[in-house]
């Protein structure tokens, strides 16, 4: 890649991360997006699944075509960098790379266009609302893998504190489910000085917290159904001399199967009724999955790896790494069509090593380059003349 279009792509980075938009509000880094493939001379799509982005490059005449997508939107957080190309929108910052990923794919869109040495069709997709779990979901519900046709799709995100330009992925379940449960606890209080003569929700409650950390350790297999429940939030109606009536607990899961995922829900339900029945009181319980485990296709994680070892190295690939219990909507879209989900090193310590979604986080030039090789090699690589 020349340097050209290194200096392109870090200008492209360093605006979007100027000008952050929440989720399902990306108009103006939409718009952007959009002219961009445009001036490149791809076939442009905009309004999918809401502010998202399809941009089509062919080239030959093979049926094959594939879909490479990144994401666009911002969080709701106050940047504390003091950098030049610091966010302009207060209260906004692209704390997770977003803007690198946009810019990669850009990238690569760009000197695809100028040097189309591949046959077949590459849709480059631009995805809104990752960080809300909806925007994929969106893009699918209006058609995104039925008004056009890929054999696989590919997603690629920054993880920081892994080597800068290291790959890292595995087959099968890369990132976890995530799902939010609220539990309300109904009981009739009453005065602090008089326990006897109401029911009390904070005992239950604080029963019911203790019986859910028994649902991963008693209920689940220590080596086939890694999972995490935690109770997060514990509030109740009460006063300092008044019992309350009502407590709500409200949490979060991760696990890496739909299997456990169902377990975790039932189970869940099983603690709360069992503890509420035995004091007599009443609940309420909702469980919302907001995002699926990402799970990669055995074929294409070959793919994805060979091609990232042609741009770094063997050395620098690790094909089998740990699973992460973060999550990811990129797995809606593998629950639709084969693909694979790598990460790329952000850096370590100072320089990249700033944890995603913090105040202090930005992206590493550095790896842009990279990303984008690696884009360029893969299409190269399923797309053959």
């Amino acid at each position: 890649m020349t340097m050209t279009l290194t200096k392109k792509a870090i200008e492209w980075r360093r605006h979007m991360h100027q000008y952050p938009e929440l989720s399902t509000k990306e108009f103006k880094t939409a718009e952007f997006v959009a002219n961009k493939l445009a001036e490149f001379g791809l076939e442009v799509h905009r309004d999918i699944g809401g502010t998202g982005v399809v941009g089509i490059l062919k080239n030959g005449t093979s049926p094959r075509a594939i879909g490479l997508r990144a994401d666009m939107d911002a969080l709701q957080i106050h940047e504390q960098n003091t950098f030049d190309h610091i966010s302009k929108n207060s209260g906004v910052m692209h704390a997770c790379g977003h803007d690198g990923h946009t810019a990669m794919l850009l990238g690569a869109a760009h000197t695809l266009a100028e040097n189309p040495d591949f046959n077949g069709t590459v849709y480059f997709i631009f995805q809104p609302d990752e960080e809300r779990g909806t925007g994929a979901k969106a893009m699918i519900a209006d058609g995104l893998f039925t008004r056009w046709h890929m054999d696989a799709v590919y997603g690629m995100h920054n993880i920081p504190g892994v080597a800068k330009g290291k790959f890292v992925t595995r087959a099968g379940a890369i990132m976890a489910s995530e799902s939010s449960f609220k539990i309300v606890i109904k009981a009739t209080g009453g005065h602090a000085a008089l326990p006897h003569m109401g029911t009390d929700p904070i005992v239950v409650g604080a029963q019911v917290v203790t019986a859910l950390q028994t649902i991963v350790s008693r209920n689940l297999s220590a080596i086939a159904e890694t999972a995490v429940v935690s109770v997060t939030n514990f509030e109740t109606n009460g006063t300092v001399n008044v019992i309350p009536s009502q407590v709500t607990i409200s949490g979060d899961t991760r696990s890496f199967t739909d299997a456990t995922l169902h377990k975790i829900e039932k189970a869940i339900e099983r603690v709360v009724a069992g503890q509420c029945m035995a004091a007599g009181v009443d609940y309420e319980y909702e469980f919302n999955n907001s995002y699926l485990s990402t799970i990669n296709t055995q074929q294409e994680t070959i793919h994805a790896v060979t091609a990232a070892e042609k741009v770094v190295g063997a050395d620098n690939v690790n094909g089998n790494c740990e699973r992460y219990t973060i999550s990811e909507d990129f797995s809606f879209m593998l629950r639709e069509v084969e693909g694979c989900y790598i990460l790329i090193g952000n850096g370590e310590g100072a320089c990249g090593g700033t944890a995603l979604h913090n105040p202090l986080y930005d992206f590493n030039d550095d790896i842009l380059s990279i990303g984008i090789d690696y884009w360029m090699t893969l299409v190269n690589d399923q797309l053959p003349k």
